[in-house]
């Protein structure tokens, strides 16, 4: 019989641990309910500026009509059901793969390097590690210290399928 491992954190660290996670999903729950219920939203403008090495791939998915929509209509759902997962705590390490994977794109279409300039004004002047690189190893650190089987609806979950 396959046995469980008991993951056990100070008060302080399950704590931190649970708060980075709920600020994290919330990030991207605001993010992605903000663009959902904008009917004037669109990524065009963002993938259209993108530069780099997948500016081109980014450039086509705007100026393809579907999949522009694909993208309209993914992305916003993606960053809800990451947010719902994080801040819930249910499947949270699935969760943190799809921000992963979000972030990742964003990142790679406007990657923060000398002589870039983009459209949309960045919050500062980065050089290769910007808020999204952050988020992602944040996002990594909860996948490899998970809590939301202590602290989330993955708790009340397991507690039901033991019962059955």
């Amino acid at each position: 019989m396959k046995q469980r491992r008991q993951i056990l954190y100070t008060k302080a660290q399950l704590f931190f641990l649970v708060l980075l996670r709920v600020l994290i999903g919330w990030h991207f729950l605001y993010e992605g309910l903000s663009k959902i219920f904008n009917p004037k939203w669109t990524s065009y403008g963002y993938l259209m500026d993108a530069q780099g090495f997948l500016g081109n791939f980014f450039h086509a998915l705007a100026d393809n009509p579907t999949s522009l929509g694909v993208v309209d209509f993914l992305n916003p759902i993606g960053l809800t059901l990451v947010g719902l997962s994080l801040v819930l705590g249910i499947a949270a390490r699935f969760g943190a793969i799809g921000g992963i994977f979000l972030l990742a794109l964003y990142y790679l279409s406007h990657i923060p390097y000398i002589g870039a300039e983009y459209l949309f004004p960045s919050e500062g002047s980065y050089l290769w590690v910007d808020k999204n690189v952050i988020e992602i190893c944040a996002l990594c650190l909860l996948m490899t210290f998970p809590t939301s089987g202590i602290i989330g609806l993955d708790r009340l979950l397991n507690r039901y399928w033991k019962k059955n």
